[in-house]
């Protein structure tokens, strides 16, 4: 039968925008499980009373960022899909359906930086704390991933020639004069360079190269001479960038790989199919049984993996009061038994009894678990590639996808549970149904 075609002119007049939704969607009871009030509490001393525009609703901020890492969104994105979806709104707590934007997405920057690393280990923390009893496990499993920066793939003529150019606009926007801009001469020598794996062009590749490093170098010597006092205050740590950049060779220690992002480290982790990852190291802890990131943590160097255990179990302590009972991590952390309370276990302890050798191999094989939850990081949440700018920004963004991971991995369990709810509850009205026929169908004699 076709169906009867609805009234778009009615209006709902007797029923709320919470009444409207689906109260079952997995964001509608996220929503109502997370405690709003305790970043309310925490982040309002980071705003004027008196002074200033009126911020946005601390509920809101807090409710965008999350909605970013959870659906895996930029900042536009996310500003975008918010004015089309109710559930987005509910969980941001708006009363009713907002057609307009809730805010630019620079202001998601700014309040990002406003409450820093603190605030996002709050949010962290409550990440935890809804998944109750599964996030309280004292056996943990721990390993490193590789959070890759926004940069394009370092190669020496790629820097100079961002020197080059970063060079040009310097001296422009301080009005100074330079004796030639090579523009001409750069376009030229980029264009030889594309015959860099001929043979017969080889040798003209290589010395186009050696030019527009000289060139670079030439600039930026120029540049030391004739900025006055006040600009040379301004530019020098970019300057001094830029001669590290010139002046370092291929096996040097420290080097940089990105003008913009200095402090990359060049990390090879083993993988056949990408040898080098330009980031910084992440420690990443998830519970044994249940799968909780428990800890998550960044480093500025690239340290040996048993060197970032301490700093993990002590953010562990720090966050929760208590130490972890028994670490299981892979060779990477070997010739470390023990720190502090806790007991490491990597491939190499052995067990003298058999209950304990079996023990120890269900342990470890259960360990490979965490390499599918630090996939699942990369790939929906955000830790692939790290967008946040600097040191500040490593840690925030590992923070924020551990978070939404927690919170993601409670949506699917209620969904899952709704499911089994309804199930259940169909089986039983068969159940019923049938009972109810047999009863009614009279007894034959023979």
């Amino acid at each position: 039968m076709i169906p009867k075609e609805a009234n778009p002119a009615q209006l709902m007049l007797y029923t709320t925008f919470e009444e409207q939704l689906n109260h079952k969607h997995p964001l509608f009871v996220l929503a109502n499980k997370i405690d709003w009030t305790l970043f309310e509490k925490e982040f309002h001393p980071y705003y004027s009373e008196a002074m200033g525009r009126p911020g946005k609703s601390i509920r809101l901020m807090v409710g965008l960022i999350l909605l970013k890492h959870l659906r895996d969104l930029s900042d536009e994105s996310l500003i975008e899909q918010w004015q089309e979806n109710a559930y987005y709104q509910y969980f941001c707590g708006m009363p009713g359906f907002v057609t307009g934007q809730p805010c630019d997405a620079s202001e998601l920057v700014h309040f990002r930086k406003r409450i820093g690393v603190s605030g996002m280990e709050l949010i962290f923390r409550e990440s935890v704390r809804i998944n109750g009893k599964d996030g309280k496990e004292k056996v943990v499993c721990v390993d490193t991933t590789v959070q890759e920066k926004n940069i394009t793939f370092p190669t020496d003529t790629k820097l100079y020639k961002k020197i080059i150019e970063k060079s040009l606009a310097t001296a422009e926007a301080e009005g100074i004069e330079l004796r030639q801009s090579y523009r001409r001469t750069i376009k030229k020598l980029t264009y030889q360079l594309r015959f860099k794996r001929s043979k017969k062009q080889q040798k003209v590749a290589r010395k186009a190269a050696r030019k527009i490093k000289t060139i670079a170098g030439r600039l930026v010597r120029e540049l030391g001479r004739k900025l006055p006092v006040s600009a040379l205050d301004k530019h020098f740590p970019t300057l001094e960038i830029f001669k590290q950049v010139l002046a370092q060779k291929r096996h040097d220690k420290n080097k940089i790989y990105s003008l913009h992002e200095p402090h990359v480290q060049c990390i090879s982790k083993g993988k056949e199919h990408k040898k080098y990852e330009f980031g910084n190291k992440v420690s990443v802890m998830i519970t044994k049984t249940s799968g909780v990131i428990v800890g998550a943590l960044s480093f500025e160097k690239n340290d040996y993996d048993g060197h970032t255990l301490p700093p993990a179990l002590e953010q562990y302590k720090r966050f929760y009061g208590v130490e972890v009972k028994r670490a299981i991590a892979d060779l990477g952390y070997r010739g470390t038994n023990k720190i502090g309370e806790t007991e490491v276990i990597t491939p190499k302890t052995r067990g003298e009894t058999k209950y304990e050798k079996e023990k120890l191999r269900s342990e470890h094989r259960r360990r490979s678990s965490i390499e599918a939850g630090i996939s699942h990081l990369k790939n929906d949440h955000r830790l692939g590639r790290n967008y946040y700018s600097k040191i500040v920004g490593d840690a925030i963004n590992v923070l924020l996808a551990a978070a939404a991971f927690n919170f993601k991995r409670m949506m699917r369990k209620w969904k899952e549970m709704f499911k089994y709810f309804l199930s259940f509850l169909v089986f039983m009205l068969e159940i019923l149904f049938c009972h109810s026929r047999s009863s009614q169908v009279p007894k034959t004699t023979f």
